[in-house]
């Protein structure tokens, strides 16, 4: 490729010592975090950057953050240019340089060898507190930024190995949960050392320049998986059109419109979005990357390695500053690395499948789910945390197979778990009386899409205040090749609270506050289906019904199939011959 000397064993083994290095910090993220979102939930992602500062490897870790690490460790070291020492340790979370959103930190660790910086060592982790108006940062009444949380730019919390006390207390002390926020801070440092010793004992062992050379060739060979698949693709502009609902606050339904232009083995993605509102799901540019390069990859489904070399030959336009997926200070943004995210994933992935049909694909299921808090007797201090149970979504169905099931959200693309629940009932003063799949959530289809979940808790012994988050709630996921869900109700999200033995059905951005003999079940939505249901094999139709995925009706409504017998599933082959070829 570039007349490097790198010999291809040296060059697998220094692939597979930066691959075990990212797993590594991931493990000490997991091991050593206080945080339910941390050590159950693993919302948070590493990587790992060269000096320029290119990516050199990204983690399988959560796609929506990993996109925007890239403009965020440009911006971040563009920032301290000329001031970046060895034993320096920098805090960032702030849209404006880069960051997704603010509840989502990063630490990032330049590292020296021998007296010159060589890498970074980057964690991003989702607190569960920013500080703010509202527990866990999701407030859907904020009409700018500074009523969501505390704004981080870039800062020194060490200088040349000197830990910044007074600032780590500043902060610490404008945060909810001090404890669980101080504990998921120090796991972020030790992650960030953890794969600063590795990459040292690396250029110990294999000598700095062959290292780096090393680092070009996988970058290279990233680039080169890259332009082959875009030369495949025939050259033209392609678009694709995906709607964000309104979430119930008056400002009507949204498109966001992706236009891919194709020319030889180069690929252009602009983005065509309304002007940004008073409500937080407006997405700053750093993070809009996670969902221009999330619809790209679920596209391309390129073999490893994965870094940056990956996005040289793609060039990106978010639209003008102002806009719902390019917006500028002080639009909120809480909500935007599920809404509109998923939605951008979705016009992304839209427009490269115009240009190649064969590789259309269902969507995912997009996030709704909740955060909780409260005061917690049995410590005698405050809880707080975003439930990740709560937006366990779907998958999309593709053309060889069925969704999967509770594997979203779209934005996580099944990298995020739920946890066990007894950990919860363990960590906070809460009862989980259900979390289970949803009959009927998967979209109709040949192949049907993954299902949705479903979560309900009750506070023990004290209210709880509950917050929604998220969309998906009245347009289900969308199917591909011809799938159509005729029952829809079941297949979106919603939140439903049973007080004094009514349930009231919630479709909206809300904060509850939750008492004691009261339950709220959160529904999420399932994914889309694959072509014509009606074209579904009965026997696989018949098999979903006896797993609880497909109810009777659901059966006779979405797939046409009548099942005449409750108890043994028999089928009534001639009214099943009926429908389908009234509907053929």
């Amino acid at each position: 490729m570039t007349g490097r000397n790198v010999d291809p064993i040296t060059l697998s083994v220094v692939r597979g010592v930066l691959e075990t290095t990212q797993r590594e910090m991931t493990l000490t993220l997991e091991q050593t975090a206080r945080s339910s979102v941390f050590n159950l939930a693993h919302d948070y992602s590493t990587a790992l950057f060269n000096h320029t500062p290119e990516m050199i490897l990204q983690g399988q870790d959560i796609p929506i953050h990993l996109g925007s690490l890239i403009p965020a460790m440009k911006s971040v070291a563009g920032f301290f240019e000329g001031e970046i020492h060895e034993g320096d340790l920098i805090l960032h979370n702030d849209p404006a340089y880069g960051g997704s959103h603010i509840i989502d930190t990063c630490m990032y660790m330049p590292v020296f060898y021998e007296g010159e910086l060589v890498f970074w060592t980057v964690c991003k982790g989702h607190l569960t507190d920013i500080g703010g108006p509202v527990p866990a940062g999701y407030n859907p009444n904020a009409t700018e930024i500074f009523a969501e949380g505390l704004r981080i730019p870039p800062v020194k919390i060490w200088d040349k190995g000197k830990p910044r006390h007074d600032v780590m207390n500043l902060l610490l002390t404008n945060m909810r949960a001090r404890r669980d926020q101080e504990g998921d801070f120090n796991a972020l440092i030790g992650a960030c050392q953890v794969g600063a010793r590795a990459l040292i004992r690396m250029m110990d062992k294999y000598g700095k320049q062959v290292v780096q050379d090393c680092i070009a060739e996988l970058l290279d060979m990233a680039e080169a998986h890259m332009r082959k698949l875009i030369a495949e693709v025939p050259d033209g502009t392609y678009t694709g059109t995906a709607i964000l609902e309104d979430a119930g606050h008056g400002f009507g339904d949204f498109e966001i419109t992706a236009t891919v232009t194709i020319t030889g083995d180069n690929c252009h993605i602009a983005v065509n979005s309304p002007p940004q509102v008073p409500y937080f799901i407006n997405s700053y540019e750093g993070n809009s990357h996670s969902g221009v390069y999330l619809g790209l990859m679920m596209f391309a489904q390129l073999p490893p390695p994965y870094n940056e070399g990956l996005y040289r030959c793609v060039s990106t336009d978010m639209g003008p500053k102002g806009t719902l997926c390019n917006a500028k200070s002080p639009a909120p943004h809480m909500n935007c690395t599920t809404t509109p995210m998923e939605t951008l994933t979705d016009a992304v992935r839209l427009a490269f499948e115009q240009a190649a049909p064969a590789k259309v694909s269902a969507s995912w299921g997009h996030a709704n789910g909740c955060n909780i808090a409260g005061w917690d007797k049995r410590h005698d201090e405050e809880y707080v945390t975003m439930v990740l149970a709560s937006i366990i979504s779907g998958a999309g169905a593709t053309a060889s197979g069925d969704g999967w099931h509770a594997c979203g959200p779209e934005c996580c693309f099944g990298a995020l778990t739920s946890g066990d629940i007894e950990m919860l009932e363990h960590s906070y003063p809460i009862i989980i009386h259900r979390y289970s799949l949803m009959e009927d959530s998967g979209g109709a289809g040949r192949n049907r899409g993954g299902s949705g979940t479903c979560w309900e808790v009750e506070p023990m012994d004290s209210p709880m205040t509950l917050i929604t988050f998220g969309e998906g709630r009245r347009i289900p996921a969308m199917g591909a090749a011809g799938a159509k869900s005729t029952m829809v109700a079941t297949k979106v999200g919603r939140l439903e609270v049973t007080r004094g033995g009514e349930t009231k059905v919630i479709t909206e951005n809300v904060i509850e506050t939750i008492h004691p003999g009261e339950r709220a079940a959160n529904k999420n939505p399932g994914g889309g289906g694959y072509g014509n249901p009606f074209e579904r094999e009965i026997a696989r139709v018949v098999e979903d019904v006896r797993n609880g995925l497909v109810s009777l009706e659901g059966a006779r409504l979405d797939y046409g199939v009548v099942i005449a017998d409750r108890d043994t599933l028999a089928v009534d082959e001639a009214a099943t011959a009926r429908l389908r070829a009234a509907a053929a």
